[in-house]
Formats: structure tokens, C-alpha cells, sequence
């Protein structure tokens, strides 16, 4: 079986890569290196640099490799620079994402799996932990443009045939993620404690997210990938809320060097809360989260050391 691994050589999409390989996959990667990273590759994966905006080029590599699967983890990422940016984010995750898309109904792909967003489609949720029925209302315009994928997703199944299952993801953390992005909270304290540099937290810190780790989610989108199910949507979160202060003194405890909480000014429209109910995926692919939380980050902050 071959699948092609849309931003294969980034933080996420790279541990998916090294499982599919492990499995015996067939492994192809679509990524552009904007944020993704050629270290991050197993070599065993066939690699094409390439933008999925350019309809051309991601069509040719479809038609070439005549993919059975695709795992689609390709985004601009970043919350905070889409609300700085929405064109941007909508032109990456909307257009590109339709050019992925085309390709699969062209190429007769057997099913799709998209990486969708749990935390920034549902919004401060009075629900807690969120179910994947609860109303979906982003406040930032990443979380539209993933709502706008999945709707896009209903319509390619409906008109074209295009099976397709859609992952939720909470805030993924491990090793790999990038520490000067905007995204990832985990990797910017990390590497701030070990450099010796002082972390900010925004705000009170009283904000809540939903910490899922990338070992776990790997496992999600394998099990989405392999198993009989389609057109579903499955949240992939713990469903605990861990507060900023929080994962700021468990890590403070990892590290085991005294560094105090500093605080800055709250990010403007940022999230008060997030957690993310796992009960759906549970019951139809057997899936929940193994990694708890000290671990996870104890394994991320060795990572960067």
C-alpha cells in the first residue's frame, strides 16, 4: 500500500512517516520546507519539495505515484499569524488543501485523512470535555479555514466519492516541534528553561488546553488510515484541561532548575479554555490516550536537551 503524506517532513506529519515506514508502508511526502525540515525525513520515504497551492505539480506527483492512501497533515499552522494574516492562512490551508483534494478524485484514492483542529473549531465551549456534536464556532480564522476543509471534505464525498475521515487534533507536543513558531507552547518553554532564558507566560495563565501527545496521535491516524470506517469525524484530545501555570510548574519540575512564572499581556481573542472527549474514537476504532502528561513533557524536554 502506498500513501502520500502531505507535510510528511514537519513536526507531526514526520511521526506519522517513521510509523507508516515501520508498518511497511509505501511512503511519499509532499512538503515545501517552509516550516518542515529535511532532518526530519526517514529516507526511506520518497520526498517531492513541493507547495500543495501549486495544482500542477501536486496533480503530476499524484498521477506518478497513484497513492492508495493519503494522509493529509499540510497546513500553515499558526493561530495567531492567521488572525494577523487570514489570506494567507486561507490561501495555504483553503486552496492548497483543495488542490490535495482534486488530486485524490483524480488519482481514486481509497480514503483520506485530514488533520482538522479540535481546540479552535469549537471556542470557548461551555461542554467540557467537547464532544465532536458540540456547535462549531471558531473565533480565529485557522479554525475557519479547517471548518471550511471539512465542509469540503462532505461535498467530495458526496459528488465524487471521496471517503474520507477527519481528526480533530487538541494541542499536539513532543519532540520535533518547532520552538520559534507561533504553535507549540511545550517546545517554546522547553527550549527557553534549557537555554536558561525566561519564559513569558501570557496573560494569567490561567488559560486551559487540552495537551495530546504526538505518539498518540500518530496512533489515531494510523488506526483512521487502516481501519473499515469513513466519512466520520473523531476528536483526538485527553479530555483534561491543563492550565498554562500548570504545565509551566510541571515542566519547572522536569527541568529542576528555579525559574519563576513571568507573565505578559494576554493575547488578544485568545481561547479561555479547551478540552477535547476521546468517548467517540473510543468506541469505533479503539483508540485513547497512553501518554500522560509528566511523561510526555519529560520525553519532549529530552528531545531538545
Amino acid at each position: 500500500m502506498k500513501v502520500i503524506v502531505t507535510g510528511g517532513a514537519g513536526f507531526i506529519g514526520s511521526h506519522i512517516v517513521d510509523k507508516l515506514i515501520a508498518k511497511n508502508y509505501q511512503v511519499v511526502v509532499i512538503d515545501s520546507l517552509v516550516t518542515g525540515k529535511k532532518g526530519n525525513l526517514d529516507s526511506a520515504a520518497k520526498f517531492y519539495e513541493t507547495d500543495i497551492r501549486d495544482k500542477k505539480a501536486v496533480a503530476k506527483i499524484f498521477s506518478i505515484e497513484k497513492p492508495d492512501l493519503v494522509c493529509h497533515q499540510a497546513a500553515h499552522a499558526s493561530v495567531r499569524e492567521s488572525t494577523a494574516d487570514p489570506q494567507y492562512d486561507a490561501d495555504v490551508n483553503i486552496l492548497g488543501s483543495l488542490s490535495i483534494l482534486q488530486s485524490c478524485v483524480q488519482a481514486k484514492v481509497k480514503k483520506i485523512v485530514f488533520a482538522s483542529t479540535g481546540g479552535a473549531l469549537y471556542g470557548d465551549a461551555d461542554q467540557m470535555p467537547t464532544p465532536e456534536t458540540y456547535p462549531t464556532k471558531p473565533i480565529c480564522p485557522y479554525g475557519v479555514a479547517k471548518l471550511s476543509v471539512e465542509q469540503y471534505l462532505h461535498y467530495y464525498h458526496k459528488i465524487f466519492k471521496l471517503p474520507y475521515v477527519i481528526l480533530r487534533y487538541a494541542n499536539v507536543y513532543g519532540p520535533r516541534q518547532d520552538p520559534h513558531g507561533e504553535a507549540g507552547v511545550v517546545a517554546i518553554f522547553s527550549q527557553k528553561m534549557i537555554a536558561g532564558e525566561q519564559p513569558i507566560i501570557n496573560g494569567n495563565g490561567e488559560q486551559t488546553r487540552d495537551y495530546v501527545s504526538v505518539k498518540d496521535v500518530v496512533a489515531a491516524n494510523i488506526k483512521a488510515l487502516e481501519s473499515g470506517f469513513i466519512n466520520e469525524t473523531f476528536n483526538i484530545g485527553t479530555g483534561q484541561e491543563t492550565s498554562v501555570n500548570k504545565l509551566f510548574q510541571t515542566m519547572v519540575k522536569i527541568i529542576g532548575k528555579p525559574i519563576k512564572e513571568k507573565y505578559g499581556p494576554a493575547k488578544t481573542g485568545e481561547q479561555k479554555t479547551s478540552a477535547l472527549s476521546w468517548d467517540k474514537i473510543k468506541q469505533e476504532l479503539n483508540w485513547q490516550p497512553t501518554v500522560d502528561l509528566p511523561a510526555g513533557l519529560a520525553e519532549t524536554i529530552n528531545s531538545f536537551q
